[in-house]
C-alpha cells in the first residue's frame, strides 16, 4: 500500500522565481488585498494633503495677507521639495526596503500638517508645506513600486486606481471643508482643512506599522531568501521555502543600488520607458495642477463668489475624476496604458482650447461641462498612467530608483503648474491662460505617438531581463 502524497513546499532562489510565483495568481487573497489598499491609503493622504491647501487658499490668503508671489511659492513648495525627495525616497527604498520609508513618510506628513495648521506667518506655513513635500516625494516613489511588486501580472491595470483615490481624497477634503464652513469656522477654515490631514496621517502611521509586510521581490533581490519566503507566506499564503542562490544570483543580490546606477534608466532597454513615463508624468502634472488643482478658483469664476456654491461645484468636478480614475484601470487593460494616455491627451487638448477661447462667453451649462469632461479624460488617461508605467517598467532592484527619478522629473510639471501658470494668469487672465495650456496635452499626445512602449502589451517581465550595472557602490 502506497503512502499518502505530501505536497512539497516550493523553493525560491531568486527574484524571478518570486515574481513568477506571484504571477500565478488571478486574484489577490484577502490579506494581500488589504495590504494593497493600505499602501494605496498613503496616496490618499498625499492627495488629501495637497487638496487641503487648495480648498482653503482664499481664506488663508486673506488671513495672512499673502501676495500673489507668496501664494504661488506656497502652493508650489510641496511638489518642488518632492523633486528632491522622489529620488531620495527611491534610493532609500532600494537600500533599506519599501516599508520603512513609507512609515517615515506618514510621520513627516503628520508633522507637516500640524506645523501648517498652527502657522501664524508665511514662513511657518511654508515650512509645514515643505515637510508635506518631503512625505509626498518619498511616499509616491515607494508606494507605486510596492503596489507593483504586490500585484500579479494579470491585475497590474489596477495600479491606475491610485488616480481615482486621488479624487476621492480631494472630494473628502472639500466635503469636510464645507462642513467646517457651515459650523461657522469662517476665515480660519484653512487651518481645519490642513489640520485634518494630520489625523489621517496618524491613523495610517499606526495601521502601516501594525500590518504592512515587506516586498518579497525586494527581499529576494537582496539575497534574503528566508525573509522573502516568510513574506510570501504572510501576504499570499504560499507554502514556500528558501532555496540556494546561484553564484551569479548571489553576486547580483549583494550589489547595492545607488544614485550612480541612475544612468541605467537612460540606456537600453530602459531609455524609451523612462522617456515615456517621464513625459506623461510631466505633462499630466502640468495640466492637472494648473487646472484641476484650481477648480475652486474656476468654480468661483463660473458660479459666483459664494464659497459654498464654488466648493460644491468643485466636488462635482471631482466626481468626474473618481469615475475616470476607476475606469482608467479598465481602459488600460482593454487598449493599453500608452493608447489610453494618447486618447486622454487628445480630448484634453480640444477641451482646454474651447474652454480657454470661450471663457466668460459660454453658457453656464457648457462652462460647467467642459471642466467636468477635462477632469474625466485626464483621470481616465494620462493622469494615472505615467506613474503606473514607471512602476511596471523596471526590474525589482532598480524599480524604486526608476519611479523616484521619473517622479522627480515629473514633479517639475507640478511646480510649473502651481507656480508659473498663476503668474501667467495674473498677467493675461484665466481664459487665455487655459487656452495656452492646451499646448501641454498636445506635447503629451506627441510623446505617446512617438514612443511605442507599453508594459501591459510588451509580454516582458522586467525581472527576467538582463541589464548591465556598474560595480558595487561605496
Amino acid at each position: 500500500m502506497s503512502s499518502p502524497t505530501v505536497a512539497t513546499p516550493r523553493s525560491i532562489a531568486n527574484v524571478s522565481q518570486v515574481t513568477a510565483l506571484i504571477n500565478t495568481l488571478s486574484k489577490l487573497p484577502r490579506k494581500a488585498n488589504l495590504l494593497w489598499y493600505l499602501v494605496l491609503g498613503g496616496l490618499f493622504l498625499d492627495a488629501y494633503s495637497n487638496a487641503a491647501l487648495g480648498a482653503g487658499l482664499a481664506p488663508m490668503t486673506k488671513e495672512l495677507g499673502l501676495s500673489a508671489g507668496q501664494v504661488g511659492l506656497l502652493t508650489a513648495t510641496a511638489p518642488a521639495v518632492a523633486i528632491l525627495f522622489n529620488p531620495a525616497g527611491g534610493w532609500l527604498a532600494a537600500r533599506i526596503g519599501r516599508v520603512k520609508p513609507l512609515i517615515a513618510a506618514k510621520a513627516i506628513a503628520g508633522l507637516g500638517a500640524v506645523l501648517t495648521a498652527t502657522g501664524g506667518s508665511f514662513e511657518a506655513v511654508w515650512a509645514g508645506r515643505a515637510l508635506v513635500g518631503v512625505a509626498y516625494g518619498i511616499d509616491f516613489a515607494v508606494a507605486m513600486a510596492l503596489l507593483a511588486e504586490y500585484t500579479p501580472a494579470k491585475l497590474r491595470g489596477r495600479l491606475n486606481l491610485w488616480q481615482s483615490v486621488w479624487y476621492v481624497a480631494t472630494t473628502v477634503n472639500l466635503a469636510l471643508t464645507l462642513l467646517f464652513y457651515q459650523a461657522g469656522v469662517s476665515v480660519e477654515i484653512w487651518r481645519w482643512s490642513v489640520g485634518s490631514a494630520g489625523v489621517f496621517a496618524l491613523a495610517l502611521l499606526v495601521l502601516q506599522i501594525a500590518f504592512l509586510a515587506e516586498s518579497p521581490s525586494w527581499l529576494a533581490s537582496k539575497g534574503r531568501l528566508a525573509e522573502a519566503a516568510r513574506s510570501l507566506r504572510r501576504i499570499y499564503g504560499f507554502d514556500v521555502e528558501p532555496g540556494t542562490a546561484s553564484g551569479a544570483d548571489a553576486a547580483a543580490e549583494e550589489r547595492k543600488i545607488g544614485f550612480r546606477h541612475a544612468g541605467v534608466l537612460f540606456r537600453k532597454p530602459y531609455l524609451q520607458r523612462t522617456f515615456l513615463s517621464t513625459a506623461i508624468s510631466l505633462t499630466q502634472a502640468m495640466q492637472y495642477f494648473a487646472i484641476g488643482w484650481y477648480l475652486p478658483v474656476i468654480s468661483l469664476a463660473i458660479f459666483g463668489n459664494e464659497f459654498e456654491t464654488a466648493t460644491l461645484g468643485s466636488m462635482v468636478f471631482n466626481v468626474a475624476g473618481i469615475v475616470g480614475g476607476a475606469l482608467s484601470a479598465w481602459f488600460g487593460r482593454k487598449i493599453g496604458l500608452r493608447v489610453s494616455s494618447a486618447v486622454g491627451y487628445a480630448f484634453a487638448f480640444a477641451i482646454l482650447l474651447v474652454m480657454g477661447l470661450g471663457f466668460g462667453k459660454l453658457p453656464i451649462a457648457i462652462g460647467f461641462l467642459l471642466p467636468f469632461l477635462f477632469i474625466f479624460f485626464h483621470s481616465a488617461g494620462p493622469g494615472a498612467n505615467g506613474k503606473s508605467i514607471a512602476a511596471l517598467s523596471y526590474r525589482s532592484d532598480v524599480r524604486t530608483l526608476g519611479t523616484g527619478v521619473t517622479g522627480m522629473l515629473g514633479s517639475f510639471g507640478s511646480v510649473i503648474g502651481l507656480y508659473v501658470f498663476p503668474q501667467i494668469k495674473e498677467a493675461i487672465g484665466l481664459g487665455p491662460t487655459i487656452a495656452l495650456l492646451a499646448a501641454v496635452p498636445a506635447l503629451g499626445l506627441v510623446s505617446c505617438l512617438v514612443v511605442r512602449w507599453d508594459p501591459t502589451r510588451s509580454g516582458v517581465d522586467p525581472d527576467d531581463e538582463e541589464i548591465s550595472l556598474p560595480g558595487r557602490t561605496a
